[in-house]
């Protein structure tokens, strides 16, 4: 294409589909007319690669559908500048729309002022080479995984669009109409299931800024703003990650409250979730439902629904996706994955290694039961995944956040983070002890310390959707988890 030809189809879109923000409806034809303003623009000054560092709004809907057919790449807000500019770099990022306060920031780059939704936005020349990228690439979502440095996961169009048309039939019965973004719009789990499957089925996106829904860096999160968002944008679907759907859960119950009515779904995924919070979420008519998935799947592949569901799996595969395990348990994915790495000629195979454990059972529901490098042989010789322990920790009220260790340790340590932000180690002894009740002696918490602060990718202790990184975890917590370990060795 050359880079004045404009593309015309965005066909896919439901004629009814708008965009809100609490203070401004987007129609459709309001939301095209935009959207193709800006890819004329972008195609006059010969962009390629677009990158984006937006809040959440209707602005970054518009630039990601004006960059269909070039390479869009949404960085977090949260990435430290050192992220930023490795994946920008990395990327081969020619041009950077950002809000004119982050201007200076970039250090005096030349920009074109721009007006987007309303919104007094930039876009910066950057000196963008042409990197390594699978032919096709139309989106590089970067994760952070288990270093500092984010890696580029190269998507296209065709595997993006192939999850959000599942998801729309999938979730057909529950008549989803308004879903609220609860999650960064760079985060890929919210981009597909949460702004392109709901903009193919015609229903409204609710998009107010993060700071409007609680959400503060990385891991801030004020969970009585949160509610409040949701009482005032009524919608019939949100997604959320394990801690705040707990978080949530434990305000709630604090409160005397119920969840406001209208939700249909409330899809969580990241990380485990257990059995047991999703129980006292539905106590609180909050309609929980685990799901998987990977960004080298193109964000989430398996869903537990109202009508199938297992609490404690994380569901059935969606229509576009196929599940099997290797013979040591390695759960292996097949459609709609990624295309390959920046940088990387490595072709992807038909069957994508997760690096993640489970079980299938009788009905199709699939069990997480940890990563495969993160088993734990214990001094006396058990085998724990440290997940299931972290699960029953975290089911405990008292405890926000948990990361287990005690490979070659006489019993298992853990690093923990409450839930309310007050210390109180009275309150994290006694759930350590009722979470030790739930499982076998050689799975059980023998010693434990308080984490330095809150597990985020900000703090370079978890990934964007939360995944704690647990060799920094371990580093920064090292010396008083020796001396924990030697206490309980003498």
């Amino acid at each position: 294409m050359s880079p004045l030809q404009i593309p015309q189809d965005w066909a896919w879109m439901g004629p009814q589909a708008e965009l809100g923000d609490g203070e401004r409806l987007f129609t459709h034809e309001q939301l095209m007319t935009e959207v193709r303003a800006l890819a004329h623009q972008l195609r006059g000054a010969g962009t390629r690669v677009l990158a984006s560092l937006l809040d959440n709004g209707p602005a970054w809907v518009i630039a990601d559908l004006a960059a269909q057919d070039l390479v869009h790449v949404p960085l977090p807000l949260f990435f430290s500048p050192a992220q930023r500019q490795h994946a920008l770099q990395h990327c081969g990022a020619d041009t950077l729309i950002l809000p004119a306060s982050l201007v200076d920031a970039m250090g005096g780059l030349p920009g074109e002022p721009l007006v987007l939704a309303g919104q007094a936005l930039c876009l910066l020349r950057l000196p963008g080479r042409a990197p390594l990228m699978p032919e096709g690439t139309a989106k590089i979502t970067f994760t952070s995984g288990t270093t500092g440095a984010p890696k580029g996961v190269c998507l296209t169009n065709a595997a993006m669009h192939g999850v959000a048309a599942s998801l729309v039939q999938a979730l057909e019965p529950l008549d989803l109409r308004r879903h609220l973004c609860a999650l960064p719009l760079a985060v890929l789990l919210e981009n597909i299931a949460g702004v392109l499957a709901p903009l193919r089925r015609g229903a409204t996106v609710l998009l107010p800024p993060l700071s409007q829904l609680g959400l503060s860096g990385s891991s801030g999160f004020d969970v009585q703003r949160f509610d409040q968002c949701v009482r005032q944008f009524e919608p019939h679907s949100l997604i959320l990650l394990p801690q705040m759907l707990r978080a949530w859960v434990a305000w709630l119950a604090r409160s005397g409250l119920q969840a406001p009515p209208g939700l249909r779904l409330v899809a969580v995924g990241g990380a485990a979730v257990g059995q047991a919070l999703l129980s006292r979420a539905r106590a609180l008519n909050i309609p929980a439902y685990e799901g998987y998935g990977l960004s080298e799947g193109s964000s989430v592949q398996t869903l537990n629904l109202p009508w199938a569901d297992c609490p404690g799996s994380a569901g059935r595969a969606l229509p576009h996706a196929q599940i099997r395990l290797a013979d040591d348990g390695e759960i292996e994915l097949r459609g709609s994955l990624f295309s390959g790495y920046v940088g990387e000629s490595t072709a992807v195979p038909t069957w994508w290694p997760s690096g993640d454990l489970g079980e299938l059972d009788a009905q199709g529901f699939l069990h997480i039961r940890g990563r495969k490098k993160h088993v734990l042989i214990t001094s006396f010789g058990r085998n724990v995944s440290p997940e299931w322990v972290e699960t029953a920790l975290r089911s405990q009220d008292a405890i926000g956040q948990a990361v287990v260790f005690g490979e070659a340790m006489p019993a298992l340590c853990a690093v923990l983070w409450p839930s309310h932000g007050a210390v109180d180690a009275a309150a994290l002894q006694a759930a350590v002890a009722a979470a030790n009740a739930t499982l076998p002696d050689y799975a059980r918490i023998g010693c434990w310390c308080m984490a330095q602060g809150v597990f985020g990718p900000e703090s370079g202790l978890a990934t964007a959707n939360g995944r704690p990184i647990r060799a920094q975890i371990w580093h920064a917590h090292r010396e008083l988890l020796g001396d924990l370990s030697d206490a309980l060795s003498s």
